[in-house]
């Protein structure tokens, strides 16, 4: 109560009144567990559908399907990082109820992500004459251009009218409307699918129901912008309201090379059926990184106020937590994925008999690899957080030429595991290299500290794997799996806690003492409830 209550006098110092703080309390609710749930909802028809259409059509359209989505997604490379620069416009004049600006900005933005999507329609058109040569596949022309042509229309209309309207709710705490609307077309276009394929009918039919599903998502979010904002598309600006537009292309550029380089290049140098083993195996890696993403959220505008207030002390004492969070979390969740992603795969792909989905040595320089993604978090958010775009963007360049030319180079010699090896060594490079920056040019987090955590990280995880190799799943199936990944955890969280009381004591037993609090909290309100208290009985 005492800490509510002094947060609540420092906001009320500073003009911010209960009635804001439960508002914003109420939408950081409301956005967090719709994000949550949304991320759940993905995850899980993201697993049924292309289980769906492996079993339907094989592997070879499961790795077409992939391929030319990751193709359509490279259009996002031409996005330039704008998107964030437009939802960071948008916080002042939202704030101060400034309905002009927020119309320029709005108007620009619109200007921009409309350019994109005509250039979109040049590249589908591209990718239509020219994917069936290239592409290692065996499909007739006709077969894969049609395709190409009905995964794409979701897209066009995203960029259309689709992504400024999501920026403006996200920017105004509004952002559990597009989480719901999203959950709501995953699920229609699951049970869909699921109804069309037992129906007999093509890929191309399934995925041009997918393309109209998702085409009722942008026009929903218009609706309900048009309701409820006051946009003047109209508008005449002689200044360019988007402040900044360019900063961040370094970064953004980068991330979509590092998200996209494997099944492009797998699809140039390698074969469908091996863009299908790599996104079933991805289908694990993508659930696990998002869900853990998604609890970091937040920490980057906490460490952003703190650096920009000058509280120096405060900010090292976050960061060095941070540090250790993010990396004991990653090391675990990651290292169960790593043991347990084989078992779950050959269960996920029990009966499909034409590509060998078995691939121990890439299914752990993939997990590792974003793994990676997950470890360089901490010292990305400060980096973010101070807004050294310019002077780190150096490294985002140097690390996705290194992932697009060793990707190639390893890919004919070690297919699978030569893009996986690619990825590694380029998140390993910018995790070291943003590590030696927030040391010398941020708060002065002694490197030394980063090389302990990496030692205890690969110490860890030696560990779990000799504590978890006697391990073995009973049988093929899901109920046998499930049992085998409870007790590599709980073996896993052994180690994790051991380890870490040897070189992490203090920040082990906080953790601790915070987690068995909690447990004593649950069984005193469950004693309460069953002795009758919460019913008002005597």
């Amino acid at each position: 109560m005492g800490w509510d209550h002094n947060i609540s006098e420092t906001l009320e110092r500073r003009g911010i009144t209960l009635v804001q703080i439960d508002g914003r309390k109420r939408r950081l609710a409301y956005n967090t567990f719709s994000s949550l749930f949304f991320q759940v909802t993905t995850i899980i028809c993201g697993f049924i559908l292309p289980r769906l259409i492996l079993t339907a059509f094989g592997s070879d359209v499961n790795g077409l399907v992939n391929s030319i989505t990751q193709f359509l997604g490279i259009i996002s490379f031409l996005e330039l990082g704008v998107g964030a620069v437009v939802q960071s416009s948008l916080y002042k004049p939202l704030a101060e109820h400034d309905e002009d600006q927020v119309s320029r900005v709005i108007k620009s933005a619109n200007r921009f992500f409309r350019a994109i999507a005509r250039i979109l329609l040049v590249y589908v058109v591209s990718l239509v004459i020219f994917y069936p040569m290239f592409a290692k596949q065996q499909f007739g022309h006709a077969y894969t251009a049609t395709l190409i042509i009905v995964i794409s229309i979701s897209s066009f209309a995203q960029y259309y009218f689709g992504i400024v309207n999501r920026l403006l709710l996200t920017a105004d705490q509004h952002g559990y409307v597009q989480y719901n609307a999203q959950t709501v077309a995953i699920i229609l276009n699951t049970v869909a699918c699921f109804i069309l394929i037992k129906l007999g009918c093509g890929i191309q039919m399934v995925k041009l129901i997918t393309s109209l599903i998702y085409l009722l998502q942008p026009i929903v979010i218009y609706l309900y912008v048009r309701k409820h904002y006051h946009i003047n598309h109209k508008i005449i600006y002689a200044e360019e309201p988007i402040k900044q537009k360019w900063n961040g292309i370094a970064q953004h550029v980068a991330s979509v090379i590092l998200d996209g380089t494997d099944i492009v290049v797998l699809t140039m140098f390698a074969s469908l059926s091996a863009v299908s083993i790599y996104s079933v195996y991805f289908l694990v890696v993508k659930g696990v990184k998002q869900l853990f993403l998604s609890m970091t959220n937040g920490i980057q505008s906490l460490m952003g106020e703190l650096w920009a207030n000058g509280e120096k002390k405060e900010l090292k004492d976050l960061f060095g937590w941070t540090e250790w969070m993010i990396h004991t979390g990653t090391i675990f969740v990651f290292g169960v994925a790593a043991i347990t992603i084989v078992p779950f795969v050959q269960v996920y792909t029990k009966g499909i008999m034409d590509a060998d989905y078995v691939q121990p040595l890439f299914s752990f320089f993939l997990v590792m690899a974003n793994a990676g993604h997950c470890l360089r978090l901490p010292y990305n958010l400060m980096i973010l957080a101070a807004g050294h775009y310019k002077q780190t963007q150096s490294n985002y360049i140097v690390a996705a030429v290194l992932n697009i030319v060793i990707s190639i180079l390893a890919v004919k010699h070690y297919g699978l595991i030569g893009v996986a090896i690619g990825t590694l060594i380029a998140m390993v490079y910018q995790t070291v290299w943003m590590a030696l920056y927030d040391s010398k040019n941020l708060i002065k987090w002694p490197f030394k500290n980063f090389l302990k955590q990496v030692a205890v990280d690969a110490l860890t995880l030696v560990f779990m794997f000799v504590m978890t190799n006697m391990i073995q799943m009973a049988t093929v199936n899901y109920v046998a799996w499930a049992l085998y990944a409870v007790i590599v955890s709980i073996a896993s969280v052994m180690v994790v806690i051991i380890v870490n009381m040897v070189f992490y004591k203090t920040n082990t037993e906080r953790i601790l003492k915070g987690v068995t609090g909690m447990v004593s909290k649950w069984l005193d309100l469950a004693a309460f409830r069953t002795s009758g208290g919460g019913t008002g009985k005597k």
